[in-house]
């Protein structure tokens, strides 16, 4: 049928091209539709099967109790409760204007993080804000999709809490816990080496981070210090809100394990490498420290051989670069540092001939023999379990790290205390964000990041219920998300488990 003249107008996005194909902008509306109900689709059937499942189990386990018919239907009512409080939470739609933005304490070539506080409840938060973009020109859609799932799916007291994501036409936000203490990187820029007391508490917590990834079969594969931050009271938790971008290593096809590190010594790089002393060294690499952490070329001081070889790597790969920031906790610098970025992957990948411990660095011959066998080749290289029964983690509890005293406490001053990150100037933005949910799908960005919005249930209804006197480590035992604790704990005090 025709269309009448005036019905729709010329606003339109014309549907047929002259010769009778279907335009490019047409195609990508219906492929963005399509994936839009897609996964709009599988989201509703799976929280109608979670329901169902948790309903089931409370069921299953009230049935083989004693507990009184009274009791049984008041647990029933409590959890119809809880899951109607999860489906108000989970239809609430949030923007970047439900937030007041404040500090900025981080930025680099995809975007920045910066302090916010949530209009309506008050609570304090790290916006991560992304611009899309720059994910697609710079191919780091998954990365970014990674991150995300990665922070919604491990919930653990080792890695930063996420709270909520939400995307507009132009950016992708994630909302974080706030850790106020900074990072490793500052504290090292401050403190240049650490005994290997506070090394080891701090390397233990990090070990106890990657563990917990690596359970979920993530692999983080930019471990650095940059990325572990301090809470108020000095514990360390795992994030990624380094932003810079992923270092080039598209020259590196070239570079072998076998390599002679001898033909570049005439170069201008090796003669601008060369140190007089270890301290002189330090100097170098603290004055340029924070330039390569904001640059857009970024460092692969951490990085581990077969990353940088492309020849297939895995959860090893991360423990390799804990064994570089413990070199560097201990030494001042990591292991392999040059003032060039190539020459540094050359020393990387030819570890057996340059991992070398100066003189004056008074490490015990434990702290070295560790090191070793996390700056090694991937077969030989300890995993998790080999490095907590490792000699210099002899005297450590691991399952009561995180209720001792740490080893370093920052200096907070309030909730809304930055000075323990490194202060940037605002920027004027060219664009205005739209509201979430605006429908926008007729560019091609926005097809690639349907799903992303998030909000963490048992976090957001534990910190509306009390508002700002709740703590964002405090966690709802109400959540569906986390129902099975919840029974049992009920269970529990009703005397029937």
């Amino acid at each position: 049928m025709e269309r009448r003249k005036g019905e729709t107008g010329d606003s339109d996005t014309k549907e047929f091209e002259e010769n009778g194909e279907v335009a490019k902008e047409t195609l990508e509306r219906v492929a963005a539709a399509k994936k839009y109900i897609e996964s709009h689709y599988k989201s509703h059937m799976k929280h109608i099967q979670d329901r169902r499942q948790r309903r089931a189990l409370l069921e299953m386990k009230l049935n083989s109790s004693d507990v009184s018919e009274e009791e049984r239907q008041n647990l029933l009512k409590e959890l119809e409760r809880t899951e109607t409080e999860y489906m108000r939470i989970k239809r609430q739609k949030f923007c970047v204007d439900d937030f007041e933005l404040l500090t900025i304490i981080g930025r680099g070539a995809f975007g920045e993080v910066r302090v916010c506080r949530e209009k309506k409840s008050g609570n304090i938060y790290a916006m991560k804000k992304l611009k899309k973009s720059e994910m697609l020109s710079r191919g780091q859609v998954e990365h970014v999709k990674s991150e995300r799932n990665l922070l919604a799916e491990v919930n653990s007291q080792f890695i930063v809490k996420l709270y909520y994501s939400f995307q507009d036409a132009d950016y992708l936000y994630l909302i974080l816990e706030y850790l106020p203490g900074g990072d490793m990187m500052n504290l090292l820029i401050k403190e240049e080496t650490l005994t290997e007391t506070v090394a080891r508490f701090y390397i233990a917590q990090t070990v106890l981070a990657i563990e917990s990834i690596h359970k979920h079969n993530y692999i983080h594969r930019d471990i650095k210090p940059d990325n572990l931050l301090l809470d108020k009271d000095g514990h360390m938790k795992l994030s990624d809100f380094g932003l810079c971008k992923p270092l080039d290593c598209t020259n590196l096809t070239t570079i072998s394990e076998n390599e002679s590190l001898v033909s570049k010594s005439n170069s201008d790089s090796a003669k601008k490498s060369f140190w007089k002393s270890p301290r002189e060294k330090l100097q170098h690499w603290q004055l340029n420290r924070r330039t390569l952490a904001f640059s857009t070329v970024g460092t692969p001081d951490y990085i581990a051989p077969e990353v940088l070889l492309k020849k297939g790597y895995s959860l090893e790969c991360d423990w390799w670069s804990l064994g570089a920031i413990m070199y560097e906790m201990l030494v001042g610098y990591p292991p392999f540092y040059t003032d060039d970025p190539m020459s540094t992957c050359r020393k990387i990948v030819n570890w057996r001939s340059t991992l070398k411990f100066p003189d004056d660095a008074r490490l015990t011959p434990e702290a070295k023999d560790l090191i070793c066998k996390l700056l090694c080749s991937v077969e030989h290289r300890l995993g998790a379990d080999q490095i907590k029964a490792h000699p210099w983690f002899k005297d450590t509890v691991w399952d009561k790290l995180y209720e001792m005293e740490a080893a370093f406490k920052p200096e907070v001053n309030g909730e809304l205390d930055t000075q323990n990150f490194y202060q940037f100037d605002e920027e004027i933005e060219d664009t205005t964000p739209t509201r979430t949910g605006s429908g926008r799908f007729s560019k091609m960005k926005d097809l690639n990041f349907v799903g992303y919005t998030y909000k963490n249930f048992e976090a957001v209804k534990g910190l509306r219920r009390s508002g700002r006197s709740t703590s964002p480590d405090r966690q709802s035992t109400d959540s569906p998300l986390a129902y099975n604790s919840r029974i049992n704990l009920v269970i529990l005090c009703i005397g029937v488990a």
